[in-house]
């Protein structure tokens, strides 16, 4: 069979029409044979013209490989975070060489490696500790179980003499108005000769001569007046080419190294305080205020995603409002695109090194696999200024304390020598101009609990598991770096992946789409206090993506209320890999859900949210913009037929990066009908009790479709209400979505579509849905003209 590189099994079997869609009903089962299977690729090449060397460079094998050439083994692999070079020139002829790479199964690789080392504890009955490889491959409860193997990333011939760059490593400084370029060079050489290293930036230039016997070398530059790269809503993102030549004395170039360099400074303030203990990441010595995602993998085969898929992503971040990406430790050190991008849009990384929710052993050969591959991977990120913090794991260290992990360890190694020896270390001798902190949660020193809100960072995943999202606000976090709450995919995205007659919450394609354990029974728990139980499929679709809008939003306000106890909030999670019921802001097919418009309006520059402040509410006036905030805020109590009931006028007046509390006076805060009312103040509402306990009247609007427009006027109040056209056209999506109406007011909706929805079915029941139609389950009064 035909096979793609960079590419994978179960893309090329794709391809070829051999398996069916793996993320197509419970098809994925059925492939699982595929992670058990030896699997050979092999091809054909003429060999380049003479040189000294000539090396095979293969910059990702998947995962454990045997390389020959010609029939002779060059070389052998076992970790898919990794790169490597074979000298392959005494094994080449002219023409007609052959290249055969062979993939043993990563199953049979990790279970000897199991075998050998003993047992350790993990999340999952899946061995993804003991191989370097991504470990979401084996499932986690949004992903599907899909054991990849093959080249993964491009494979080819290097031919060269003398000598090459075999490694770059840009120390980027500034300190005032002046930029600094320090770069560590390693040789491979063929032949001894003195070299020229050249440095460029900025039309500037620095040289050093490497003696015959010399292979490594450091060349520096300064830039005067060097402007700075600033995160988004900070600054601009300015970036500096920068290109290192080694060429000979005589000028005839050897190779050259080009790149992209920010000047920045970056770190992390955890300075204690009465509260515990700061956790404040500074960019050029300004705070910032982390309003960030959890990214995982944007597909369960990677090389599909290309730099035109990161940038959409990447949009539908920033449009959110988001400044910050946590790269998550299941997942893989991401592509040179992704880091650019990040780059180019001022967007913040945070990566994980690639440990996640298992005890993982310290004894060989994960041992040399793990710190070669720390080292090449900080060398190769390190000249990226989005990248500002290297952490050390994702929940292990809170795994050994809490989850049971002591006892069948029984003293072997968990992997606390990689998070608080190695990989720090790894850190300060190749990058020192970027923190490390140990893992995510983590309190900063092995003496507290490692998920103790008032120090460092913390997960809180107590909502969704086992209580009610109104418990975010018995939280006072310092920062929190995952915090979530599921619902189903767009109904698009669910109904091309699920082939399911009827469609119910638990027939078979909908249940192996939820790999939360107990997932819908959470999701249902989730919605009991706050929404009516759903009538039909339509109304559990529609109340368990409105619910978790509403969980992240009541979250989100919370946190961001704290300011300035609490720093910064990183949602689990942005994206999803294929179509799935969790806990993302956009589906597996790129779709946004309800919860996207809501963390639109959860992390605006400028937000207002009311509070509770004992007995009492506030209102709650945040800026993250850049300039001082100053306006009068009008803040009224409606009865739900409309009628202003009684209002203040507030003065909001914030410095950038603050917070203020507003006080409410009693006659506009408190209800006469508890039932019946809600305020407002811009875009913030508040009810003064739950769906299931309002006096929702029957809802009733009168809608008017002109070309891609979709206005609504509402009758009645209308609360959340949402459009949603991808029931009706695949292609199409909506500018905005849970917008609350007072009865008189209108919203106008966009549609972008690839066809034209029938006016009728774009404004009825289930494409146009609020929350007060669940608890109305007759069909409501629409007049479409």
């Amino acid at each position: 069979m035909p096979a793609e590189i960079p590419g994978c099994v179960h893309t090329d079997l794709l391809r070829a029409g051999r398996i069916p869609d793996p993320f197509h009903d419970d098809n994925e089962t059925r492939l699982h044979w595929i992670g058990h299977t030896e699997w050979v690729y092999e091809t054909t090449f003429d060999a380049p013209e003479e040189a000294d060397r000539v090396d095979l460079v293969a910059l990702g094998l998947d995962t454990v490989a045997t390389v020959s050439v010609n029939g002779t083994e060059v070389g052998s692999t076992a970790n898919q975070h990794r790169s490597y070079r074979f000298d392959v020139k005494k094994l080449l002829r002219r023409k007609g060489n052959t290249l055969t790479v062979h993939f043993g199964s990563a199953y049979a690789y990790a279970e000897a490696v199991r075998a050998a080392v003993g047992e350790r504890p993990n999340a999952y009955d899946e061995p993804f500790q003991y191989i370097r490889k991504m470990a979401c491959n084996f499932g986690w409860d949004w992903g599907p179980t899909v054991v990849t193997a093959g080249i993964w990333r491009p494979i080819g011939l290097h031919a060269w003499s003398v000598a090459r760059l075999a490694e770059v490593r840009p120390l980027v400084t500034v300190d005032g108005d002046t930029g600094y370029v320090e770069v560590f060079v390693t040789l491979d050489r063929a032949a001894p000769a003195d070299l020229v290293l050249t440095l460029q930036i900025s039309g500037g230039t620095a040289t050093t001569r490497i003696g015959a016997d010399e292979d490594s070398a450091t060349v520096a530059i300064d830039v005067a007046d060097a402007r700075r790269w600033w995160p988004r809503g900070y600054g601009d993102a300015h970036r500096y080419d920068v290109t290192l030549t080694l060429s000979t004395v005589d000028g005839a170039t050897l190779d050259t190294w080009h790149h992209k360099v920010g000047f920045r400074s970056v770190d992390l303030d955890t300075t204690p305080d009465a509260d515990g203990s700061r956790f404040v990441l500074r960019v050029n010595d300004t705070p910032i205020a982390v309003r960030g995602v959890n990214w995982i993998p944007d597909d369960a085969f990677p090389t599909r995603v290309d730099r035109e898929r990161y940038r959409t992503r990447f949009t539908q971040a920033t449009d959110a409002g988001v400044n910050f990406l946590r790269v998550w430790g299941g997942g893989r050190y991401e592509s040179a695109e992704f880091y650019d991008l990040a780059d180019e849009l001022g967007l913040l990384v945070g990566q994980d090194f690639l440990f996640a929710c298992a005890a993982y052993p310290e004894e060989e050969p994960l041992a040399a696999e793990i710190a070669a591959e720390a080292h090449e991977q900080v060398v190769r990120l390190m000249p990226h200024p989005s990248l500002v913090m290297w952490v050390g794991n994702n929940e292990n260290i809170w795994g050994f304390h809490d989850w049971d992990w002591q006892q069948p360890l029984d003293g072997r190694s968990w992997g606390g020598g990689y998070y608080f020896d190695l990989l720090p270390r790894t850190v300060a001798r190749l990058d020192p101009t970027r923190p490390y902190w140990p893992g995510s949660p983590y309190s900063g020193t092995p003496d507290l609990h490692p998920n103790d809100p008032a120090h460092g960072t913390t997960h809180i995943w107590d909502v969704w598991n086992t209580h009610d999202y109104t418990r975010y606000r018995e939280w006072r976090p310092r920062f929190v770096a995952e915090f979530g709450f599921q619902a189903p995919p767009a109904w698009a995205t669910l109904r091309a992946a699920v082939s399911d007659d009827p469609l119910t919450p638990d027939s078979p394609g909908i249940a192996h789409h939820q790999k939360a354990r107990e997932g819908n029974d959470k999701l249902l728990r989730g919605l009991a206090g706050h929404l009516p139980a759903p009538a039909d499929f339509d109304d559990w679709h529609w109340a368990t993506q409105l619910n978790q809008a509403r969980a992240i939003r009541f979250g989100i306000e919370h946190f961001r209320a704290l300011r300035p106890l609490c720093t910064g909030t990183i949602l689990w999670q942005l994206n999803d890999c294929w179509p799935v019921t969790s806990w993302s802001a956009v589906d597996g097919d790129g779709r946004r859900k309800p919860l996207w418009y809501a963390l639109r309006r959860a992390y605006a520059d400028r937000l207002l949210t009311f509070q509770p402040d004992g007995e009492d509410l506030v209102l709650v006036a945040v800026n993250d913009g850049p300039a001082p905030w100053r306006e009068s805020v009008e803040v009224v109590r409606h009865s739900f037929a409309g009628d202003a009931l009684a209002g203040v006028t507030l003065d909001v007046d914030v410095p950038p990066g603050g917070a203020a509390r507003l006080t409410l006076p009693a006659r506009v805060a408190t209800p006469g009908d508890p039932a019946a009312e809600l305020m407002t103040a811009g875009d913030a509402t508040w009810f003064f009790a739950e769906d299931v306990d309002l006096r929702y009247p029957e809802p009733a609007w009168e809608a008017t479709v002109e070309g891609d427009t979709v206005r609504i006027t509402a009758h009645t109040l209308l609360r959340d209400l949402a459009l949603f056209p991808d029931r009706l056209d695949p292609t199409a999506s909506v500018d905005d979505l849970l917008v609350t109406l007072l009865p008189g007011r209108s919203h106008t909706f966009r549609v972008r579509a690839g066809g034209t929805p029938d006016p009728a079915a774009l404004t009825s029941r289930p494409v146009l849905r609020c929350a007060n139609d669940l608890a109305h389950l007759v069909a409501p009064s629409v007049n479409p003209l």
